[in-house]
């Protein structure tokens, strides 16, 4: 990570933390198994073996999807970001969500080492997240999905066109949540968590279709 001379302290995490997203969003892409292991390719991100996608649209997405966030989370107007995975119907199956919290009153640099040690946990216990999640079919689809505190205007540059607004369906009954990982490093705050519909939805759904 290069650090960028006359760069705020929040511009400064914003570059930082859009560089985990794009990596951390393509690991949990490559984690589903929704596409052949060989449309990534491994290469080395904080000093960890990880995965990038080899097709140019799907590398596209991720990049250009998580590089809108930027000037957003920046300003501290992102409250969370979303992996949705869903099945045939758009009904959501499972949701990874990064909550996200840039400080506006910091003033001293960040550190890049300690926020790299930080990142990089992240990603390990990525990797090894597998039993908590749900094993989904192959027509499963997916999407990024971001949580504004207001919705972006559009004076607030080219970047706020990538992102429209969501008619995905919701669950009536409050999620089963399953903590992956947390961090508080000023000026940062980061949780990662794992949500899935609760018991009785699941059970109500297994009615319905028999």
């Amino acid at each position: 990570m290069d650090r960028r001379e006359n760069q705020s302290p929040q511009g400064e995490t914003a570059r930082i933390l859009v560089e985990f997203l794009e990596v951390a969003i393509t690991s949990i892409v490559y984690l589903k198994g929704l596409y052949p292991s060989g449309a990534f390719e491994r290469r080395r991100y904080l000093n960890l073996v990880v995965h990038r996608a080899r097709h140019p649209q799907l590398r596209n997405y991720i990049h250009m999807s998580v590089s809108g966030l930027r000037p957003f989370i920046e300003k501290g107007l992102i409250d969370r970001v979303a992996v949705v995975f869903f099945d045939t119907q758009n009904v959501p199956l499972e949701r990874f969500i990064f909550k996200l919290s840039v400080s506006q009153s910091c003033g001293s640099k960040v550190e890049d080492a300690d926020l790299e040690f930080s990142l990089r946990s992240f990603l390990i216990k990525l990797s090894v997240s597998q039993p908590l999640t749900s094993a989904l079919s192959q027509d499963c689809r997916w999407e990024m999905i971001a949580y504004f505190q207001m919705l972006p205007q559009a004076d607030m540059g080219s970047t706020a066109a990538l992102w429209i607004p969501t008619d995905t369906k919701q669950w009536q009954q409050p999620p089963l949540i399953a903590p992956i990982k947390s961090m508080s490093s000023e000026p940062l705050n980061v949780q990662l968590y794992l949500e899935h519909p609760s018991l009785s939805k699941t059970m109500n759904s297994k009615v319905q279709h028999k």
